[in-house]
């Protein structure tokens, strides 16, 4: 039986953070970071059974092509989806009653969009990336056991040629679900590294007044490569869905619209076009 204090429900029964019960949520589940987005997304359904926000969690279930989704706000960082992916998988996969863990477990397919800027030239802005590898730079999955998920060899092949320093914790690479990336893969994306920052200014190179641990970071992440595969972009959200999604046993994608390339300076005419293409070829592919 899991204590009260380690799973908190609210008095209505539902998740704390995010105040779902389990016939809320569909299997299949839209993560967004702005709360805004929800919506640009379910005006293509036909239907909405449900509609929900606590804080910056908002959430709303209904129907596209005859499919059931859930879209769900998660807000930004690691910190934010390690809410976000334990009480989704409570729902399914706790029994809130009783609070022990169902005997058959219920695999979620959660498909993440987001807006990225690429780090090659070669990917253009209004592009699709898919991430084939999260790359976390962020330390929150380290708090779990994650020797048996994670891509040893990758890592070592990323601190050695960004030469990392470990003082800021070691990298870990978690791949995203095969099934996803072959339900929603085409000859219009870009796949690669996602590099999953815990922050958004000094984490991801940026300096305002303060001065980082290593300014050629950027640069080193860009030119990183193995076996072939390159880094696409750099977000706060990727690694830790698919770590987290790995452990507990759900199929997890990420898909961005490119609205900005870093490499070459340039920024997409048209970012809200972008994200909209993204947002009606994903659901789609999910509705197929």
């Amino acid at each position: 039986m899991i204590a009260s204090s380690e799973l908190i429900l609210n008095p209505d029964g539902s998740v704390y953070h995010l105040n779902l019960k389990p016939e809320h949520i569909a299997k299949d589940i839209i993560f967004v970071g702005d709360q805004n987005r929800v919506e640009k997304i379910t005006k293509h359904f036909s239907s909405i059974e449900f509609t929900q926000q606590k804080r910056e969690f908002k959430t709303q279930t209904g129907i596209y092509k005859g499919k059931r989704i859930t879209v769900l706000s998660t807000g930004i960082g690691p910190d934010n989806i390690d809410i976000v992916m334990n009480e989704l998988d409570a729902l399914v996969n706790i029994d809130l009653a009783t609070r022990t863990v169902k005997e058959n477990l219920t695999s979620l397919n959660i498909v993440r969009i987001g807006t990225s800027g690429s780090l090659q030239a070669t990917i253009p802005c209004d592009s699709f990336v898919m991430s084939q590898y999260g790359l976390g730079l962020d330390n929150m999955l380290r708090s779990y056991l994650i020797d048996d998920i994670s891509e040893n060899d990758i890592e070592e092949a990323f601190i050695t040629q960004t030469q990392w320093d470990i003082k800021k914790g070691r990298p870990y690479v978690i791949k995203g679900s095969e099934i996803l990336e072959k339900r929603t893969e085409s000859d219009q994306i870009f796949k690669g590294f996602t590099g999953t920052a815990g922050g958004f200014y000094g984490p991801q190179g940026r300096v305002l007044r303060l001065g980082i641990q290593d300014p050629e970071l950027n640069s080193k992440m860009d030119s990183f490569e193995y076996n072939g595969i390159k880094m696409t972009n750099l977000e706060m959200e990727t690694g830790a869905i698919y770590g987290l999604g790995k452990l507990l046993g759900h199929e997890c994608l990420s898909l961005n619209a490119i609205i900005a390339n870093r490499a070459t300076g340039t920024f997409s005419e048209d970012p809200y076009k972008a994200v909209d293409a993204l947002i009606e070829y994903a659901l789609d592919k999910l509705a197929e």
